[in-house]
């Protein structure tokens, strides 16, 4: 849906290519036919932006963890079917690897029924798994720690293992950990225009996701600003936000940004919502991340997953949050202790044990 997904899916393939295999990105929601991926991916856009509660009943409904019956994407996904098998077929394709909850369902169901001949293997981004990612047809779950593996397991009965998230290599340069250390690669123009918009002020990165999706950000940045930090909002391709927030005295209200390793290394910690994939990028960048106002549903539910496997803090109000940022950009073993956390999650390379598995299952078949 968000350019989570597809960030992941570039540097799979990327990855790939490296290996001197080949990849192909398939966009899920564009096989599904008479346009009803477009009008999926509308809908949750605009339900998200304009009416989070719309989405929050609708995650309770089809997504929320836990037992009992409730309605699944598979009737949608199956849709796609006949689409995905041909696709499969005419590349000669070794190994399908969904990450997105609906190609989950898609491979999930093709498999259980000997549709599909090739193993799936699914990466699922997300800290909290929700039920959507989890089908029992698919051959294998990579996840992004440990507990996500063994509740695919438990769940699904199916093999589940840990590779960590799946950010690219430019994220992992060392990044400074005192205001006069050394410029990390790419981030002198980034830590220049700070300079110049709050000289002194840590800065400070709040991201709100592609769609610029966020709640009460207004009030947020002025808190920060008027607390001694630099606010510098990701507004994605919200246009509308950033010029409203353009006008908030020392704040720095971005645009679509290409350069998100720079960026990271020249700030000093991220306000997230999301748990999504800017979350992980900061911390492989070494960047200390506080959880605040999540989105409904899973990124609430990311978002409390994160501080609980210690790799983030949350905070559950303003108070919360000027705590938490001023432990957290201070130098200091509080910092170096949650940075480390964070790196600890890279555990593994997502494509070399997706095409182990690949390889393991067709032979074991």
């Amino acid at each position: 849906m968000g350019a989570g997904h597809d960030t992941v899916a570039a540097e799979l393939v990327r990855r790939a290519r490296e290996r001197g295999d080949d990849a192909l990105v398939v966009d899920v929601l564009a096989l599904l036919p008479y346009g009803l991926g477009g009008a999926l991916r509308h809908f949750y856009r605009g339900s998200v932006r304009h009416f989070p509660w719309a989405y929050a009943a609708l995650y309770h409904l089809f997504l929320r963890p836990g037992a009992g019956r409730r309605p699944g994407g598979t009737p949608l996904a199956r849709l796609a079917g006949g689409r995905l098998r041909r696709l499969a077929e005419n590349t000669g394709a070794d190994v399908v690897v969904p990450v997105f909850h609906l190609g989950a369902q898609l491979t999930g169901h093709l498999r259980e029924r000997g549709l599909l001949p090739v193993p799936s293997v699914v990466l699922v981004i997300d800290f909290a798994v929700h039920r959507q990612w989890l089908h029992p047809g698919n051959d294998h779950h990579l996840c992004l720690t440990e507990q996500a593996a063994r509740e695919v397991r438990e769940s699904t009965g199916t093999p589940a293992w840990t590779c960590g998230p799946v950010v690219a290599p430019e994220f992992f340069a060392d990044a400074p950990d005192a205001p006069d250390a050394p410029d990390a690669p790419g981030a002198f123009g980034w830590r220049g225009l700070f300079d110049r918009l709050g000289p002194g002020r840590p800065a400070v990165v709040l991201s709100v996701g592609a769609w610029g999706v966020g709640s009460h950000l207004d009030a947020t940045v002025r808190l920060l600003a008027d607390h001694g930090f630099l606010p510098v909002v990701l507004c994605g391709d919200n246009e509308r936000l950033r010029r409203e927030l353009s006008g908030t005295p020392g704040v720095a209200a971005l645009g679509w940004v290409t350069d998100m390793p720079g960026l990271l290394h020249a700030a000093r910690a991220l306000v997230d919502n999301a748990a999504g994939q800017t979350a992980v990028q900061a911390l492989a960048a070494g960047l200390p991340v506080v959880g605040y106002r999540p989105i409904p549903g899973h990124g609430a539910d990311g978002v409390r997953r994160m501080a609980a496997l210690g790799v983030s803090d949350v905070a559950e109000d303003g108070a919360g949050l000027l705590g938490a940022l001023r432990r957290l950009t201070a130098p200091g073993p509080a910092r170096r202790q949650r940075i480390a956390a964070g790196r600890a999650l890279f555990t593994d390379d997502a494509v070399t044990r997706a095409c182990a598995l690949a390889d393991a299952e067709r032979a074991r078949r």
